[in-house]
């Protein structure tokens, strides 16, 4: 069955009722609830959102009644919402609709609070509480455990896996603030996660982390200590230059991407076999900057079902060039599914969303999602009925 998914949010499905949506999602040509099981927090704005039109949710938590006993080190946190009811329980009950459950797996500020071992940390030391590691093996055994619990409870048809990998500096945490000016080079530089677990794994692939991690700090205290911003041209260049010229960096970052590959390979090894596995590798720009958080596409897309990756452009030749290069790096489209937003500030259109949609078919994508019911007008809802109605299958 191909697949035609709209991504959600609980507390949006209970606003309409979870059955009244599934009947206006199926009337436009979806066949799959993408539901958010595991998310974290934010500030939403909602057009059409009917107990309020800006929604604060819990962070970090779940959307299900988690048996919290079968948990390791790390264990869940319930939404108030699972007190309640059964948010994932009730999306599956409705039998006109296909249910995805949507987990973001490392991205969770309240379980680093929680437990700030589980952290990743960078060349300094300081504690990302917004980042737990995933070479860390508690945080791995809490991302298996909830995969495999999700999918033993409910008829889902698959699991869309969000951040399983490294996250970035930025688009971490929440009112993120700084008086100096960032760029590529000192982001990606305080990126760089340098717990225990990551220094003691990387050097036991050869790698000196140790004395990585002592140059990453040097350099991030000299350009503290100046007074010169880096354009974002040269800030750019200066990046790819760290990678050629330090062998360790290099390897490194490649070491992180097999951290995260083995990482997805064990959750397709716990998870019943009919359940897909998608991975969401990133919602960098363009995609194949995904390998910076450990996403390597190629290598991803031989462990997992699918790669659902993220089309998030303002036009139809810009998601038509990301394709093209996904495409390359994942040998093909047969593993491929796409994303699309089908509103501001990515398609903002009529004409753009239909033609962004026959650009992927055309592309050899068939299945294709929609981010994200809540925060979209009617009108963006529409548009997205209209071109899938135009590839119907």
């Amino acid at each position: 069955m191909v697949y035609r998914s709209v991504f959600s949010y609980a507390w949006d499905l209970a606003d309409a009722g979870v059955a009244a949506v599934s009947d206006d999602l199926s009337a436009r040509h979806i066949n799959t609830i993408t539901l958010a099981v595991a998310y974290h927090a934010g500030k939403f704005l909602r057009p059409h959102g009917r107990s309020g039109r800006v929604y604060f949710p819990e962070d970090g938590t779940v959307y299900f009644p988690a048996d919290v006993a079968r948990y390791g080190e790390i264990k869940p946190v319930h939404n108030h919402m699972v007190g309640d009811g059964d948010p994932l329980g009730d999306c599956c009950a409705v039998q006109s609709m296909n249910t995805q459950a949507w987990l973001v797996l490392m991205h969770n500020s309240l379980l680093g609070q929680k437990y700030p071992e589980a952290c990743a940390r960078n060349a300094f030391g300081d504690r990302y509480i917004y980042s737990l590691c995933p070479a860390n093996p508690a945080n791995r055994e809490y991302a298996v455990t909830l995969c495999t619990e999700v999918a033993e409870k409910y008829p889902v048809t698959g699991l869309s896996l969000e951040t399983p990998g490294y996250l970035p500096f930025e688009h971490g945490y929440h009112h993120e603030f700084s008086l100096v000016p960032q760029d590529a080079w000192l982001n990606n530089l305080l990126g760089l996660c340098f717990c225990p677990h990551c220094v003691a794994g990387a050097e036991a692939d050869g790698i000196d982390a140790s004395g990585l991690q002592a140059r990453t700090a040097s350099a991030i205290d000299m350009w503290f200590a100046g007074e010169v911003a880096y354009p974002a041209d040269m800030a750019g260049a200066f990046w790819t230059a760290e990678i050629a010229t330090d062998p360790d960096l290099a390897r490194f970052l490649q070491w992180r991407c097999r951290v995260v590959t083995s990482l997805v390979s064990e959750i397709r090894a716990a998870v019943r076999a009919d359940a897909a596995i998608s991975v969401i590798p990133s919602v960098a720009r363009p995609t194949s900057g995904a390998w910076y958080e450990g996403s390597d596409l190629a290598a991803l897309c031989g462990v997992a079902d699918h790669l659902e990756a993220c089309f998030y452009e303002s036009s139809v030749e810009r998601i038509r060039a990301d394709l093209q290069d996904v495409t390359h790096r994942c040998g093909g489209t047969g593993k491929l599914r796409g994303i699309l937003r089908p509103g501001a500030p990515d398609l903002t259109s009529r004409e753009a969303v239909a033609g962004a949609v026959a650009a992927l078919v055309a592309g050899g994508i068939e299945d294709i999602s929609f981010y994200n019911y809540g925060h979209l007008r009617q009108s963006s809802l529409d548009w997205m009925a209209e071109a899938l109605a135009g590839v119907a299958v």
